[in-house]
């Protein structure tokens, strides 16, 4: 019997170191799933030092001759848009899909989007509900003057630039398309915040003329079924989407292509990866498919 008990005691020992060998020897092999890099910059507009989350497409060396589009997206932290984002670009990229070209994300991650999203306004109770608004100047020069400089000069890019922007991220897209329509020549806006400041950015002239002839702008504009916004002066999220979409018809720019698209299936939560999915057949137009 003492035989027998030793028997299945050495055996039984065996399997454990065993089993513990072979888990040190796999837990050996597992590495890092890496998705990009993390990069990081001072800025003087804006007083701190912003995370950017990049994404560069497959094949991509920085000692090679070919270069790619950005794609600029706002709420880019890694717990926001940035990880689905990135995997919309890839998967529209890969070859046997075609449709998006390969392209490097930045995804520039939050600290006040509040702050930094919106122009000061004249609503009290917005002021007191967010204090630290009101800065969407210092950002925008952050992308001009800093950001987009960086990126230019870091990385391996063309002169095809996109901003993506939802919610409070649409309406500082709608800010820089209206007030800076140069600094982007794709925009993809979704279920845009204009109900700001009672939708006075819908009132603001367009100007597209410092484009220049040769470029060409291109807005996608997204909205779902959200309707009135929880504010002193409600406002129907669908209506000023549409509103803004019109407003850039009616200004007849050659150089400008605009489209609306109303997702009634959608709401405020849940447009974004939908939203980005079909502008990306709004800005890269397959005619033709093998």
């Amino acid at each position: 019997m003492n035989k027998v008990f030793l028997i299945l005691l050495l055996t039984f020992s065996t399997a454990i170191v065993f089993g513990q060998k072979k888990r040190s020897a796999d837990t050996a092999k597992s590495k890092p799933f890496v998705l990009g890099i993390i990069d990081e910059i001072q800025s003087k507009a804006l007083a701190e030092k912003r995370i950017l989350n990049i994404y560069l497409p497959e094949g991509y060396k920085q000692n090679d001759t070919t270069r790619y589009p950005v794609i600029y997206l706002l709420d880019g932290s890694a717990d926001e848009d940035f990880i689905h984002i990135v995997g919309l670009v890839q998967f529209n990229s890969f070859e046997w899909v075609n449709q998006v070209p390969k392209s490097i994300v930045v995804g520039i991650a939050t600290v006040d989007r509040k702050r930094d999203f919106t122009f000061p306004t004249s609503i009290e109770r917005d002021k007191k509900n967010y204090p630290t608004t009101g800065h969407s100047d210092q950002f925008i020069s952050f992308i001009e003057k800093e950001l987009e400089p960086y990126i230019q000069s870091k990385y391996k890019t063309n002169t095809s630039k996109t901003i993506i922007g939802q919610s409070l991220g649409g309406l500082l897209a709608a800010e820089i398309l209206i007030k800076k329509p140069a600094l982007f020549n794709q925009y993809i806006i979704i279920s845009p915040s204009l109900w700001w400041n009672n939708g006075s950015l819908l009132n603001e002239q367009l100007n597209f003329t410092q484009n220049g002839s040769n470029q060409t702008t291109q807005v996608y504009i997204a909205v779902g079924k959200e309707g009135l916004t929880p504010t002193a002066i409600p406002r129907v999220m669908e209506v000023d989407a549409n509103l803004l979409a019109e407003k850039i018809k009616d200004v007849k720019a050659k150089s400008v292509k605009v489209y609306f698209d109303y997702l009634p299936l959608e709401n405020h939560a849940t447009i974004m990866h939908q939203a980005v999915s079909n502008s990306f057949k709004f800005l890269y137009p397959v005619t033709k498919r093998e």
